[in-house]
């Protein structure tokens, strides 16, 4: 599985059905978010890839800063970043972290039938 959490404070998998499942990751200083995944998987071909992934780390190249650039999910298809989807404006990293479990809660089953769409 590429891109997943790694090295978070805290991590852990949901099962979302038989074929998917919700992976989140964040650290947190003093309380506060400092850094995070929210990630959306589908079981592919012997593996878990990637569906689409919110993330926010200030200090990380390939992720984003919520903070400057808003909420965003990355839109995965066939291996590799598909597509970018705007969420919402600049938030801090505690409440950009909030809406994205928010989000990804509500959009799940569409962002699986158009994974599932794309990969038959």
């Amino acid at each position: 599985m590429v891109g997943g959490p790694e090295g978070f404070d805290h991590e852990w998998t949901t099962s979302l059905g038989r074929r998917a499942r919700r992976r989140i990751g964040y650290s947190h200083d003093r309380g506060a978010v400092t850094r995070f995944v929210v990630q959306l998987e589908y079981y592919l071909g012997g593996e878990w890839v990637e569906v689409v992934r919110y993330d926010h780390d200030r200090g990380r190249k390939a992720a984003h800063d919520v903070t400057e650039e808003g909420l965003h999910i990355d839109v995965y298809r066939d291996g590799s970043k598909y597509a970018t989807e705007y969420v919402a404006g600049p938030l801090p990293p505690d409440v950009a972290f909030d809406l994205a479990e928010a989000h990804l809660a509500k959009n799940a089953q569409g962002f699986i039938r158009r994974f599932e769409a794309w990969h038959r």
